[in-house]
């Protein structure tokens, strides 16, 4: 193998002296590489380094992917060394037949820059065929009157070799009769002619045999023979005779089956039967017999076949015209066939690349397509388009190549997907197209972020969600593809503390879902602002962030609390007093109460639950404002119970309560005997309804009941004596020992002991009969200087006995209140003018809480309450206008039962009476009226 047609000798120089300019020159190489091979070489069999040949290095063999592109691959690159092998069994007779040259044209192609290289391989030929005659043995009819000098074409031997090894010669066996010539058809084939050197004569010899030898031109020769049967007939004169040696006809290509071609004929001058012709194809090949059809008696041709002009474009018939004589006549007809546009130009797709990056700049090839049309001149001449308006373009590469290249910026997320149909057109009449339609994938590059559904995210979240729970999804989107579409969500900011965030949310990477950590509580934590990411896997990484503020809902789990009125150290409900003349409309005072809830949930509504008297005051829905509805009536009680319910408008509600001591006095020293005593609040109608279940099994019960306590009363008065003790009762609101101040000055002229019996709740005042220099003022309830009533009424030393007891005169008249002054309810009013004490436990408990926290207030210079100086904590919740400024003297007011005592009341001088002498006792002082 050797390299048959070297380059030119500038590009030779180029390659040998600038092998670094070959990459930019390559595509510009007028000239052919072109090798030459011998036939049949066998498989792999190499025919020369293409590579190297064209300037290529090994190492850049696997970025340029050098390939052979042809209709059929005989030959192809070595992808490591670049050497051109043998693919295919290379036939020179099957591919080129007679051709005296063989070339095998195709493209070499490589990428990255996009070449392409013409090729060529010239193949030559061995003498591997043996000249062959069509048939062994060739019989002859010769008249013996035939003169010398008479030819008898014979039928050629056929070689499919070419060029020196093709048939070359003829030789004839010696003999004495016939000579042999030589002659050539206008294609170029030999064939032999018989010469008759010397007439015939049946009689003598009437049979002659001879040896026909086809010899080629091969090293060594090879040769053919046939054997050739001549038979010498009778002698008939005149052969027939051809109007012309050689026809010439011109047909069309698409010319259909059975056209007429044209009509040979041959005159016979002879006679009768021996001026009879018949026509027959005389030494043709199968191809004319496979296109034409001859007819022995009338000599037309016709067509059999369609001719293919890509095929074969000229055909030569040899006819033979004999008589019944065997005298022949010979003549050739060329018909050459005239090309049509039957032949639509072919796309061949030599090369695609795909995947397409959508990221490819405009100008990057995409393939390489090669156009052919087997049609000659215009029919032949193809151009290229692509169908409808896409991102590509054609632009003519070479001769019939054609690079398509991209056009425009490609969107993958917009068309992921091109179908370009490229169409092929000749320039015939009609001109003839062919299309093909190549698919283009596009490749995916990360070009865009994700993309959240909502610009911001809102969240309600109510409070006291269960931990985990899932309180919102966030989704973004994102058109690529693969890892380039794949995203993950996270949290990178929030307005709560870093270390705090972990522990109230946490968003699942894959799913976008956020979960709370912890129960949110509405009152410590309202709203928080989260920032999440949405970021894909591409690389690089494209993130997009989106706001998700979180508001925490409030639901109804707080009960209102009530501010006011608030309770006593020791849990007791305090009291207020109201103005015995207030009008309707009057504030008595106002619930206060808060809810820690918002909205709707601490939306307060105050309502009444009991009350002792309903009608008697009103209450604000919304304000909790207490008023008075109407004026305290006789029948009122002085001392009224609200039960006030705070009512939420959550769901569902929560309430609180809050008890309101109401007492109705003109001044707190007024309203002190109604303080005295607290007896446990009844329920009215829970009273009624027992009364009314046992009214009729009691009432003659209750009658007998009251003569024998009536009986046992009177008697108990008469024969028994008080035991007393100094105790210190629950006056006050505190637990310790109250202390009264020194009441022997001013209006009080006598000392006085304030007295409980051990074991009752009623209160009794006894003054001790001493003088003031035995007794010098100091405070009598036993906190310096305890002491205890005498229980041994037998012993008579004791602070009291009986005597000094019973002995007491009557009580002063002074010191009787006035029906407006008398402390107690409307009710306990019996209408005289006598003085009466606190009839219940109620009122007597409020006096006494009252009488030591003056007291206290008094000595302390400050007040228990939580009010100012004075005030007994009123001031600050009521204004002024509750100040003991304004309440009397409680100790002009105080009714010492059991006494004959002479005090001076400023009662008495508002009501405009003068004190009365007392004159003994109206009642037992260790009595009460009972009402």
């Amino acid at each position: 193998m050797r390299l048959s047609a070297e380059r030119s000798s500038p590009a030779r120089w180029r390659q040998v002296l600038l092998p670094f300019l070959l990459s930019l020159l390559r595509g510009a190489l007028p000239d052919q590489i072109r090798y030459s091979v011998p036939e049949e070489l066998a498989k792999n069999s190499v025919v020369g380094n293409l590579a190297k040949d064209l300037g290529f290095s090994v190492r850049d063999l696997p970025v340029r992917k050098l390939r052979v592109s042809a209709e059929k691959k005989y030959f192809t690159v070595d992808p490591d060394s670049g050497d051109l092998l043998v693919n295919d069994r290379i036939d020179r007779e099957q591919i080129c037949g007679k051709k005296p040259v063989c070339i095998l044209d195709f493209d070499a192609v490589a990428e990255k820059p996009l070449n392409i290289f013409q090729v060529a391989v010239v193949v030559q030929d061995l003498n591997d065929n043996i000249p062959l005659f069509k048939e062994r043995k060739i019989d002859l009819k010769i008249v013996e009157s035939t003169k010398p000098g008479k030819s008898f074409p014979l039928d050629p031997a056929q070689d499919s070799d070419a060029g020196p090894n093709s048939l070359q010669r003829y030789h004839l066996s010696d003999n004495e009769y016939f000579d042999l010539v030589e002659k050539q058809t206008p294609d170029g084939c030999k064939y032999p002619e018989l010469i008759l050197k010397h007439s015939l004569d049946r009689e003598e010899q009437n049979f002659h045999q001879l040896i026909l030898t086809a010899v080629d031109g091969g090293e060594p020769p090879q040769s053919g023979t046939t054997q050739i049967q001549i038979q010498v007939t009778d002698a008939n004169d005149n052969p027939p005779v051809f109007s012309q040696d050689v026809y010439r006809v011109s047909l069309q290509e698409g010319v259909p089956p059975g056209f007429s071609v044209l009509t040979v004929t041959a005159s016979d001058q002879d006679e009768g039967i021996n001026s009879e012709v018949t026509y027959s194809f005389h030494h043709v090949d199968e191809q004319v017999k496979r296109f034409f059809n001859l007819d022995k008696k009338t000599g037309e041709i016709t067509t059999k076949d369609n001719f293919d002009f890509e095929i074969a474009n000229s055909y030569t018939l040899r006819i033979e015209a004999k008589d019944p004589g065997d005298l022949a006549a010979h003549c050739s007809i060329q018909v050459e066939i005239l090309d049509e546009n039957d032949c639509a130009p072919e796309v061949i797709v030599t090369s695609v690349f795909t995947p397409l990056p959508e990221d490819s700049p405009p100008g990057t090839v995409i393939a390489l397509i090669k156009i052919r049309d087997r049609d000659s001149g215009e029919n032949g001449e193809v151009y290229c388009r692509i169908l409808g308006k896409t991102e590509f373009t054609l632009k003519s590469y070479s001769k019939n190549y054609y690079k398509l290249v991209t056009d425009g910026a490609l969107d993958r997320e917009r068309t992921p997907e091109y179908n370009v149909t490229i169409t092929a057109t000749d320039r015939g009449k009609p001109p003839l197209s062919s299309s093909i339609t190549i698919t283009l994938h596009i490749g995916d590059v990360n070009d865009n972020p994700p993309v959240f559904q909502q610009s911001a995210y809102l969240v309600h979240v109510p409070e006291n969600n269960p931990p985990g729970a899932s309180i919102a999804q966030v989704s973004a989107s994102d058109p690529d593809l693969g890892p380039n579409g794949l995203i993950s969500y996270s949290i990178v900011a929030s307005d709560l503390e870093p270390r705090a965030l972990s522990s109230y949310v946490s968003v699942n990477t894959q799913s976008g879902v956020l979960f709370a950590q912890r129960a949110f509580d509405h009152e410590h934590l309202r709203a928080f602002q989260l920032t999440l990411q949405a970021r894909d896997q591409g690389s690089p990484a494209l993130s997009t962030n989106v706001s998700l503020r979180v508001l925490v809902t409030d639901r109804n789990d707080n009960a209102p609390r009530v501010l006011y009125p608030a309770l006593g150290p020791d849990g007791s409900a305090l009291f207020e007093t109201v103005p015995r003349a207030a009008q309707p409309g009057y504030l008595v005072t106002k619930v206060v109460a808060v809810d820690a809830d918002s909205g709707h949930n601490a939306w307060l509504s105050y309502h009444v639950l009991q009350a002792s008297e309903p009608g008697l005051f009103s209450l604000g829905l919304r304000t909790g404002e207490v008023r008075t509805a109407r004026a305290l009536g006789d029948r009122d009680t002085v001392r009224q119970r609200l039960l006030v319910a705070v009512r939420d408008e959550g769901q569902p509600p929560l309430s609180a309560t809050a008890t309101l001591l109401l007492v109705f006095a003109d001044s707190l020293q007024e309203a002190l005997p109604d303080l005295s005593e607290r007896p446990t609040p009844s329920d009215p109608q829970a009273e009624l309804q027992f009364y009314l279940v046992v009214a009729l099994a009691l009432i003659s019960v209750l009658f007998l009941l009251a003569v024998i306590l009536t009986v046992a009363l009177r008697l108990r008065r008469s024969f028994s004596a008080a035991a007393w003790g100094c105790s210190q009762p629950g006056l006050s609101s505190k637990s310790a020992p109250g202390v009264l101040p020194n009441y022997s000055e001013g209006t009080l002229p006598y000392s006085y002991n304030l007295c409980v019996a051990s074991q009752s709740a009623k209160t009794e005042f006894n003054f001790l009969n001493v003088t003031p220099a035995v007794a010098p003022p100091q405070d009598l309830l036993c906190e310096d200087a305890p002491w205890e009533p005498n229980t041994n009424h037998g012993d008579g030393e004791g602070l009291f006995d009986s005597d000094t007891v019973l002995k007491q005169a009557p009580p002063n008249t002074d010191w009787r209140f006035s029906q407006a002054q008398r402390p107690g309810t409307s009710g306990s009013q019996n209408g005289d003018e006598t003085g009466t004490w606190p009839n219940n436990q109620f009122d007597t408990e409020m006096l006494q809480a009252m009488i030591l926290a003056s007291a206290s207030e008094a000595a302390d210079g400050s007040s228990t309450l939580g009010g100012g100086a004075g005030t007994m904590g009123l001031s600050a919740r009521y204004g002024p206008q509750f100040t003991l400024q304004h309440v009397p003297d409680y100790r002009q007011n105080v009714y010492i039962p059991g006494s004959n005592a002479t005090l001076t009341n400023a009662a008495g001088k508002r009501d405009g009476k003068a004190p009365a002498s007392s004159n003994g006792n109206k009642k037992k002082s260790g009595k009460k009226e009972k009402k």
